[in-house]
């Protein structure tokens, strides 16, 4: 059994470890599962969803060595796949040579438990993979509290298969062994921790609440920008603001909230946020853990949605977001819709300056007077979006202050 200040030391690296870890030698070689149990409302194909878990895997430095669905009611509940797939999995192991196997929903722990009994690899569920890349993008001591509250939420449901070498097989007397034990006192410092972490979280919600009281006695109107991960928002806030935040092409390149003054053309000054992006199947664990970073979207005067409009996903994408803003009651907040990346569509044989390549979609593009065509890369439209802001902020503002 460990000493208790041993197992203190370790429960640091424990979630991450429980969830993934790419630092050690040599690099994972990942193997994608995912079971096709799609209800009619969900516009998500099977492949969409493992083209994006690819996109998760490899932001987390994984390598994709192939990948597998099975069409089933639901999945199974002791094994996720049915068990003629699972024995080809089994029979996979060999040629695909894969050292991780990654599902594209979450586990339970009875689940995960079995997956690794009969694979005798890694097993990774999208949540834990999620986790993993929140924890590497992390820059502020916020984010790494509220990154760390969101693993040991997820972790401490499956404690009891950490402990799986030192469980007795049986019941009745004499089979309560030193896992059971150890198990207890894992989940009573881990529960503590929680609670700690929790208080943290609470001290940091009420000091955002209080930055935003005094934001809001200035009068200064807060834009934020929200949208699917990866859309370009963090490339929009510095060319908006000529800032240098930093921007890469994955998934959660940037995780911790970004303010920046802005001034739009009437002269008006506004505070422009970047928050976090979203994603299909977001994990319950971190929008509760970010639950004071998100409160940011509620007391914002105005939400930009960022869309990669080059994205054949990008109706979905927009769907996935709709439904967060709506469970987290922002479905009525003033919106504009920036379409993001149209440089990408362009025809690369000729040459396109910003007024030809906005003339050519405007052309196109169904008039809107909450949309705005841009290109965050090229600085192309930033004007117009900038107005629109202005706009739609004296419209909000003339609406508040009417009787």
């Amino acid at each position: 059994m460990y000493k208790k200040q041993t197992f203190r030391r370790d429960l640091r690296h424990e979630a991450a470890r429980r969830s993934i870890d790419l630092r050690q030698e040599g690099k994972e070689r990942a193997f994608l599962i995912a079971v096709d149990a799609r209800k009619k409302a969900d516009s998500w194909s099977t492949k969409d969803s493992l083209e994006e878990l690819a996109q998760l895997a490899a932001t987390a430095g994984a390598e994709v060595v192939g990948q597998m669905s099975q069409k089933l009611p639901f999945p199974s509940k002791t094994s996720y796949l049915g068990e003629g797939k699972l024995a080809e999995l089994v029979g996979l192991r060999a040629s695909a040579n894969y050292n991780v196997v990654i599902i594209d929903d979450e586990l339970s722990p009875v689940q995960q438990r079995n997956l690794e009994d009969a694979l005798q690899v890694k097993i990774i569920d999208r949540v834990a993979l999620i986790l993993d890349i929140f924890a590497r993008r992390a820059r502020t001591k916020e984010g790494q509290l509220q990154v760390e509250l969101a693993q040991l939420e997820y972790l401490y449901p499956r404690l009891a298969g950490q402990w799986s070498h030192l469980e007795r097989l049986g019941g009745g007397i004499g089979t309560r062994g030193p896992g059971e034990s150890q198990i207890e006192t894992d989940r009573r410092i881990i529960g503590k921790k929680i609670q700690r972490l929790k208080a943290k979280t609470e001290e940091v919600r009420k000091q955002r609440l209080l930055y935003r009281q005094r934001r809001k006695r200035t009068g200064i109107p807060v834009v934020a920008l929200v949208g699917y991960t990866n859309t370009g928002k963090s490339t929009l806030l510095n060319a908006l603001s000529k800032s240098d935040v930093f921007v890469e092409n994955k998934l959660f390149a940037t995780l911790d909230p970004t303010t920046r003054r802005l001034t739009l053309p009437d002269k008006s000054t506004v505070l422009v946020t970047d928050t976090v992006g979203f994603i299909r199947k977001l994990p319950p664990t971190i929008v509760s853990a970010f639950r004071a970073t998100l409160e940011e979207l509620s007391e914002a005067s105005l939400l930009v949605h960022v869309v990669d409009f080059s994205s054949p996903e990008a109706d979905k994408q927009c769907q996935a977001v709709e439904n967060i803003l709506a469970d987290l009651d922002l479905s009525d907040k003033p919106r504009i819709t920036a379409l993001n990346k149209i440089d990408r569509l362009l025809d690369k044989s000729e040459k396109w300056d910003e007024e030809s390549a906005l003339k050519h979609f405007y052309d196109k593009t169904p008039a809107d007077k909450n949309t705005v065509l841009i290109s965050a890369g090229k600085k192309w439209g930033l004007n117009g979006l900038r107005e629109l802001i202005g706009q739609t902020l004296s419209k909000t503002a003339t609406v508040s202050m009417s009787p």
